[in-house]
């Protein structure tokens, strides 16, 4: 099985959340995530990744979840992946794509991004995009005591 790590990246902004949205190069929009090098763990993949792909460097604020699933290369390989998303905060916003790996990438708010997911994206990302906007939510309540 092929291991593999990403994210949701986000990113504050006077508007909200905004995530870093990918399109690929097949039509579809996808979250930032590539393979696992040798001695790497999975976080500093998923980090190492985005940067690549997008540019974009960020932290870890936890993980979101994991998927796996059957996949086939064009020359007909196949096998399995896993991969480990993480939720990303942004430490920069400017966008480098990585052309020879994805089509473009863009910073969208929380709510297009979950419609963007939800018409182009592939099936299995969906709920870790929908936890990430339900821990971004635990981050907006007031912490504190009784008011």
């Amino acid at each position: 099985m092929e291991i593999a790590a990403g994210g949701v990246v986000v990113r504050r902004t006077d508007e909200g959340w905004h995530f870093l949205m990918i399109d690929d190069r097949y039509g579809r929009v996808s979250l930032p995530k590539g393979h696992r090098d040798p001695g790497e763990t999975t976080e500093e993949t998923a980090l190492r990744e985005i940067e690549e792909e997008t540019g974009v460097r960020g932290r870890i604020r936890g993980l979101l979840g994991t998927v796996r699933y059957d996949y086939q290369t064009p020359d007909g390989r196949s096998g399995q992946k896993e991969v480990y998303y993480y939720l990303v905060e942004a430490e920069t916003e400017g966008i480098r794509p990585q052309v020879e790996e994805i089509a473009g990438a863009r910073w969208v708010r929380a709510e297009e991004a979950l419609q963007l997911q939800r018409e182009r994206g592939y099936p299995n990302n969906t709920a870790i995009l929908e936890a990430a906007l339900r821990e971004l939510e635990t981050w907006e309540k007031p912490k504190g005591g009784i008011g």
